[in-house]
């Protein structure tokens, strides 16, 4: 009896398997390709010794998965985004994620103080803005990424040609030294500020005493003594970067000092106010004058926030204290896209 005739049902079974996931065009001569190969193997594992049952189930289970045997047939990939295109993918994800989802936190939470919504709906609501917005930019590049990597044949080819030129110029573990001369020299300089502040004679009333230029309420909850503190913490934190090496633990707590001074900030302009009104009206300003100062503060704390999240990740990615250039980042991954897509 042939081995045609006593091996049939398993490799039938296994070429109509592998043939089902094949363009029709390619079955006829995939298929005697198949045939022959599995006969072959099949043959020699019989003229070694062993029956034809075992030679026929060694032979395909040497040939594997039929499915996956199809994708190489067909040079179809079987994974989403190749490694030809993975780090162009991931450069753009990651430039995108840094700044476009959290200005789109920062506007909505402007433009929901702005309609005087409560601190709790404002930041809520940027949340969950926020939220969304990267779930559709995750779910929209990865989509582009995998019809490039379908339609273009970019699996084959790098899209860029590496050189030694486009290494990246070594990082420094720790802070700068400038940088933390800089944040200590305004920082110091704000905070006195805010301290003498009930002193400096900007405006007198009628009986000659000093106005405030900020509101008593900040003073009467705490909140400014609160920013003082969170912010002279944020200092102490500086020298830590300059004098101490990149740590998660270290990234995050400085992290949460200064998420934590934002939202003081943001807590004092959805709230209550950073203007003193008897300061206004000694000056004669208008009264919207204390209303976009509050968004002005507002702006600044989201800001805050949005630098603060944008170093937190970028230091989990190069394990150090350096500050992104989000300009590079773009036009890396600008050229990157650019290569792809000519291909």
């Amino acid at each position: 009896m042939s081995t045609a005739t006593t091996t049939a049902s398993l490799t039938e079974r296994y070429i109509q398997a592998a043939l089902s996931g094949l363009p029709p065009q390619q079955r006829a001569d995939i298929e005697r390709e198949l045939r022959t190969s599995i006969a072959d193997a099949i043959d020699a594992r019989v003229e070694a010794g062993s029956d034809e049952t075992t030679a026929e189930r060694e032979a395909l289970t040497e040939l594997g998965d039929p499915a996956r045997l199809a994708a190489g047939y067909a040079d179809r990939p079987l994974y989403l985004i190749g490694p030809a295109i993975y780090l162009d993918y991931k450069r753009l994800l990651t430039t995108l994620l840094c700044t476009v989802v959290p200005l789109t936190g920062a506007v909505v939470a402007v433009v929901r103080t702005i309609e005087g919504r409560t601190v709790f709906d404002t930041i809520g609501g940027a949340i969950g803005v926020a939220f969304v917005t990267a779930l559709h930019i995750a779910f929209w590049v990865t989509l582009l990424f995998a019809i490039l990597e379908r339609t273009r044949g970019v699996r084959r080819t790098p899209t860029r040609h590496w050189t030694p030129d486009l290494l990246p110029e070594p990082t420094s573990h720790r802070a700068g030294l400038g940088e933390l001369i800089g944040e200590t020299v305004v920082g110091g300089i704000f905070l006195t500020g805010i301290l003498l502040t009930p002193v400096l004679p900007f405006a007198k009333d009628a009986d000659g005493r000093v106005i405030n230029v900020l509101s008593p309420w900040l003073w009467d909850t705490g909140a400014v003594y609160a920013y003082v503190v969170l912010t002279a913490a944020g200092f102490v934190f500086g020298f830590v970067r300059y004098y101490v090496r990149w740590s998660p633990v270290l990234a995050i707590g400085g992290a949460l000092i200064n998420l934590a001074a934002a939202g003081v900030l943001i807590w004092v302009a959805t709230d209550g106010t950073l203007l003193n009104p008897a300061f206004a009206q000694a000056q004669a300003w208008p009264s919207t004058v204390s209303k976009w100062v509050d968004v002005g503060l507002l702006i600044a704390a989201v800001l805050s926030v949005v630098v603060t999240l944008t170093q937190v990740v970028f230091g989990f990615v190069t394990k150090s204290w350096s500050t992104p250039d989000l300009g590079s980042m773009i036009r890396t991954t600008a050229a990157g896209i650019a290569g792809a897509t000519r291909r």
